[in-house]
């Protein structure tokens, strides 16, 4: 016994929808911190500055990339895709990780060459307080994104939020090193710190990788979700023996969880089924969204593992 994926389809379709409108903010916020992160890199000349900047190219097309994904995932299901288009959020994450991860080598690049022959700094302090602007706004859209990610559950805009945290806190290290160069004179700070960024990135873009490799892999739900998903089986599961055999599995913002309930031999189907919409409806409250899928069998099929009921 299952609940049929067309009802739910309303209700994730209007979260797909509020999370494409962010995703095009998203979009607007990274062109307006791009534009303010490449005006600071003209007045300074800086190379960890210009890695900011860099970064913030990745942003955009990032940002753009899950603007297309979430509207492939905000389609129906139809008769090729049953279970609905919703892990097309996944494939924009690892597209922002890729990404990442080639802006990283091409600012270690010019970061190892400044080192080899470092240059003069002449650091104005407006060109360092238009890039604290654009880090500002960074942090203020990074935690609009994380708060929506998680209310939606979308990994597309958890991507984009953890991605853009990151980013502020690689600013605020690279003002602190540009502005230490300037003070100190030791012009070599300023690609050290590059090269810092550029590290520091690239684990961002390996971590984002595979996260969503383990998302399109079907990975279960993490143990804490499992261990809440188990105790609204033992409270619910009144008139049941046993369940048994629990999968679960991601597919983008849905879960889909599977199990076996072992019922006595002389109960009637009407009985059992009432006993599965009432599990069905506990878990979904817990768990919004769930696509729940019960397999019911007779008295001699128990395990005695899993969820006992009696």
């Amino acid at each position: 016994m299952s609940a049929p994926y067309s009802s739910l389809a309303s209700r994730e379709q209007r979260g797909t929808g509020r999370a494409s409108r962010v995703a095009l903010w998203t979009v607007v916020v990274a062109l307006v911190v791009l534009g303010l992160k490449f005006v600071a890199y003209l007045m300074t000349g800086s190379v960890a500055l210009y890695s900011d900047a860099l970064e913030s190219v990745v942003n955009v097309a990032a940002a753009l990339a899950a603007v297309v994904a979430l509207r492939v995932a905000a389609l129906p299901a139809d008769e090729g895709h049953p279970y609905g288009h919703t892990k097309a959020e996944y494939f924009s994450a690892v597209a922002e990780g890729v990404l990442i991860v080639l802006a990283a080598l091409s600012i270690g690049r010019e970061a190892i060459g400044a080192l080899m022959l470092p240059r003069e700094l002449d650091v104005p302090y407006a060109g360092l307080a238009v890039n604290l602007v654009a880090g500002v706004i960074n942090a203020f859209w990074a935690a609009q994104l994380l708060r929506a990610g998680a209310e939606l559950r979308s990994p597309a805009l958890l991507a984009d939020g953890r991605h853009l945290k990151t980013d502020v806190l690689t600013s605020v290290g690279v003002l602190l090193g540009v502005l230490a160069a300037k003070l100190t004179g030791l012009n070599w700070l300023d690609p050290a710190l590059a090269l810092v960024v550029a590290v520091n990135i690239l684990w961002s873009g390996y971590g984002l990788v595979r996260e969503s490799v383990s998302g399109l892999m079907d990975a279960a739900v993490d143990p804490q979700t499992e261990a809440r998903i188990r105790q609204v089986m033992r409270q619910h599961g009144d008139g049941a023996l046993e369940m048994h055999d629990l999968k679960t599995r991601h597919a983008g913002r849905l879960a889909f969880i599977e199990f076996h309930m072992v019922v006595p031999g002389d109960m009637t189907v009407q009985e059992a089924h009432t006993i599965c919409d009432r599990l069905e409806d506990a878990i979904r409250t817990e768990m919004p969204g769930s696509n729940i899928s019960i397999h019911v069998e007779p008295q001699e099929k128990a395990k005695h593992h899993g969820v006992l009921v009696l």
